[in-house]
């Protein structure tokens, strides 16, 4: 993957660019009375909302234009539902202070969410396992409903609507990049059209559309992907007995891996596993097969009436995440496999480290757009999310084999990471950031 992230930079979008069907490629000049922003995040679910919000309370962005745009119309969480709703993401620690920095988590945190203090992790061709916890009994993440954090972060953007524009049910069909600093009618600046036929002006694009990135295809930034051969089905269980559900357990099959998230105080639990799976014979395969002092799964009375849902599984990652005046975060950046819970974490690492250089620019009246610090930010980011999606594919490969050589090599490598305290430490704190 390394050799083909070695991609010069143009100065401007590359002529390939020309092809897309979104029209990037049009170069605008003349005088126009469009409304300049400072910064325009196209995409607002959790990863483009919270770079909204971030930007939004950031001290150095008191004087700035942000708009945010979203496809879809405004949610409104009136009360929560007694359900519980599938869609749910495990947040980090990491996570958790990136929305704790703009007043996100108090919100979350007075409605509802579950935090888990152990992972439990063994393989099911051979019994190793590896078990995560922290002495201090400290938090190790968050099972939160996407509609939850959503609506946190819509609190937020309505408390700085002075400084973030939200426009719902808005979508970029269009991009016009600045021309050539020497055509003296040349806009400097990145124009977008929308569905309705307006225009605006923005010094810094940033893309948070999705692993289907209209922004990344329309900068003409190359992606590196691929699917795999399984998909993955999302439900939720009632358990049979009581529990303390502060456990996450997670089983490696041939198949794919299974993973029991906690929930909720007593009887309801968030689940994961491959598509092809009867979810109860699934859920008993989390039990392990020999007599061990491990820790047991709790067993599983009912699953809820239409609460599963199927999605495909993928990688992928944009060669370059930054091009002058356009920054790539989440998954236009980059799709990884749900086996490490990583996803919506990988975004929000995104959100820090792009806030963190856009923040020193902006106190240094420097150009939002400029590559001069766009380049921090991709590096940054490249060097933790390259490393974290190669690990992730090389396990999901790795566990789906059950040849004899490969199980006694990952056995292996399980029981010594588990009996190396500190190995484990570095693990842990690197999924936290």
């Amino acid at each position: 993957m390394a050799a083909r992230l070695a991609v010069s930079r143009f100065g401007g979008v590359p002529a390939a660019a020309c092809r897309n069907p979104l029209g990037s490629c049009r170069r605008w000049s003349g005088a126009s009375a469009d409304i300049v922003y400072d910064v325009v995040v196209s995409g607002g679910g959790l990863v483009g909302a919270a770079m909204a919000c971030a930007l939004g309370h950031n001290i150095h962005f008191r004087d700035k234009k942000i708009l945010l745009l979203e496809a879809g119309p405004k949610k409104v969480l009136e009360k929560l539902s007694e359900t519980y709703s599938n869609r749910v993401s495990s947040i980090s620690p990491g996570s958790a202070t990136l929305l704790s920095g703009f007043g996100a988590w108090d919100h979350i945190c007075s409605m509802r969410y579950r935090p888990f203090r152990r992972m439990q992790v063994w393989d099911a061709c051979s019994e190793a396992l590896i078990m995560f916890d922290k002495d201090n009994l400290d938090d190790m993440g968050y099972i939160v409903e996407n509609d939850v954090i959503l609506h946190a972060l819509t609190k937020q953007l309505e408390a700085v609507s002075d400084r973030v524009t939200v426009l719902y049910r808005s979508r970029a069909i269009g991009y016009g990049w600045p021309g050539p600093s020497s055509m003296a009618d040349s806009s400097p600046w990145v124009q977008i059209t929308l569905g309705d036929g307006s225009t605006l002006q923005t010094k810094l694009l940033i893309g948070a559309d999705g692993y289907n990135s209209g922004v990344r295809q329309a900068a003409g930034i190359p992606n590196v992907s691929w699917n795999y051969d399984q998909s993955a089905v999302v439900a939720t269980l009632h358990l049979s007995e009581a529990t303390e559900n502060n456990v996450a357990w997670q089983r490696f099959l041939p198949s794919g891996p299974i993973a029991l998230l906690p929930w909720s105080d007593a009887n309801h639990t968030d689940f994961i596993d491959s598509a092809g799976s009867v979810l109860q014979y699934a859920v008993a395969l989390l039990r392990p097969t020999k007599v061990s002092a491990r820790q047991l799964p709790p067993s599983v009375a009912r699953v809820d009436a239409k609460s599963r849902v199927l999605f495909p599984l993928g990688l992928g990652h944009a060669a370059e995440y930054v091009r002058p005046r356009v920054a790539l975060i989440g998954d236009a950046a980059h799709r990884v496999h749900p086996l490490a819970g990583q996803g919506v974490n990988m975004g929000f690492g995104d959100i820090s480290s792009l806030v963190h250089h856009l923040s020193a620019a902006a106190f240094n009246g420097k150009d939002l757009g400029s590559m001069s610090h766009l380049t921090g930010y991709e590096t940054d980011r490249q060097r933790h999310n390259v490393a974290l999606l190669a690990a992730t594919d090389l396990l999901k490969r790795l566990y789906s084999s059950s040849a004899s050589p490969l199980v006694l090599l990952r056995t292996w490598g399980l029981q010594a990471t588990n009996a190396v305290s500190p190995l484990k430490e570095q693990i842990m704190a690197f999924a936290s950031k």
